[in-house]
């Protein structure tokens, strides 16, 4: 009797992962539907001011908010799931499974709830996305765990591979996108703390500033690892202000004065040269343009193509092994040296709004690298 309920179980089980897998290849074939940084400070503008100060509020600008992210979010999670089972080679590997169980489970319980329809079902909804929200923080980590198992399980020259390369740049673009709407949906629920935040957005984001506190951080991180920091001399337009995403400008900024520092302490250890921000002047112009410039030595041209790689790293394996020994977010305690990431998803948040991240190297003497941040917000995120 025992056995034979216990096998009744598992069939009901199997069944129900069936259906669901099913499900989720039907989710994926849906149309995806993009959002501009115009339509989503608009949106979270309207429930502010309906809101009377109180965002805890739900309004009928929220309801619209979460009604959309209860259809779309299914979709977009479903797709990279399809997507990675596609994938030979990386989705066979321990951390990628976890990242596809993360994401088809994720899935599963926003299809699971009611579309919020008043305050108390969007409350719900709210608590749900919050724990999807922590739960997906350490998927970048996690994929890149993944790339690692796969070099060290195969042992091939895949950074090269373009068909892997061009899934990794369209999950986490893909990923910048979910993360975007969650966290902005649920900034919006909290108590405003600046009159220019919109979420995570602000009317007022100035580079120079963003600049500032990037090299704060990467110099603490340059002295741990060298004992000493480049000067940073930030300089152009440093009195300008436009309407971005703060976290993201700080990220890409972030990531090239460590690139730039450790190139400039690399080459001369006792007095690295000067690191330096160029803010680009113009309030009419499209993008607003910072270039970060280096005298470290610069990259070899035939290099140049493979530093957008997220399969190669200049980190040894002992290096990246401590660097996936930080914890389960995003590269918590990687090394200065990194570990293969930061140019390509430093693009990747570049483009999100229609901006982009260029390199001109000049081997021998440095680096300049381009950033164009878009200054219009009318640009829909670029779904994969």
């Amino acid at each position: 009797m025992l056995r034979a309920a216990l096998r009744r179980g598992r069939r009901i089980v199997a069944t129900r992962r069936q259906n669901w897998e099913t499900s989720l290849k039907a989710l994926a074939m849906k149309p995806q539907t993009g959002v501009s940084l115009r339509g989503l400070v608009d949106a979270g503008k309207d429930h502010l001011r309906l809101s009377g100060g109180d965002a805890r509020e739900t309004t009928s600008a929220l309801l619209s908010i979460s009604g959309f992210l209860h259809h779309e979010l299914p979709i977009r999670l479903a797709r990279r799931v399809v997507e990675l089972d596609r994938l030979p080679g990386l989705h066979e590997m321990p951390s990628v499974k976890k990242v596809r169980e993360w994401y088809a489970r994720s899935a599963h319980e926003i299809q699971s709830i009611a579309k919020p329809c008043d305050a108390e079902t969007e409350r719900l909804f709210a608590t749900l996305l919050e724990t999807i929200y922590e739960r997906h923080a350490g998927v970048l980590y996690t994929m890149a765990h993944g790339a690692y198992e796969l070099r060290e399980n195969y042992k091939g020259a895949f950074e090269d591979d373009a068909s892997i390369h061009s899934f990794l740049d369209s999950f986490y673009t893909s990923r910048i996108g979910i993360r975007m709407i969650i966290g902005q949906y649920l900034a919006l629920r909290e108590p405003v703390h600046s009159e220019d935040a919109v979420g995570l957005l602000s009317t007022a984001v100035a580079p120079a500033r963003i600049a500032e506190d990037a090299a704060r951080q990467a110099r603490h991180l340059c002295e741990r690892q060298f004992g000493v920091a480049p000067e940073v001399i930030i300089e152009g337009r440093t009195d300008l202000d436009f309407e971005y995403v703060p976290d993201h400008a700080f990220y890409i900024l972030l990531e090239l004065l460590k690139n730039s520092m450790r190139a400039s302490c690399e080459r001369n250890p006792d007095s690295p040269p000067a690191v330096r921000v160029v803010i680009a002047d113009g309030e009419a112009n499209e993008d607003v343009a910072l270039k970060v410039s280096d005298e470290g030595g610069g990259i070899a041209r035939s290099d140049l193509r493979r530093v957008w790689s997220y399969l190669y790293t200049t980190a040894s394996r002992d290096v990246q092994a401590q660097g996936f020994s930080g914890g389960n977010s995003d590269f918590a305690g990687a090394p200065l040296a990194g570990l293969g990431y930061g140019l390509p998803i430093s693009r990747a948040y570049a483009r999100y709004f229609g901006g982009d991240l260029t390199l001109m190297s000049m081997e021998g003497f440095g680096t300049d690298a381009f950033v164009y941040l878009s200054r219009l917000g009318d640009h829909d995120e670029p779904l994969p």
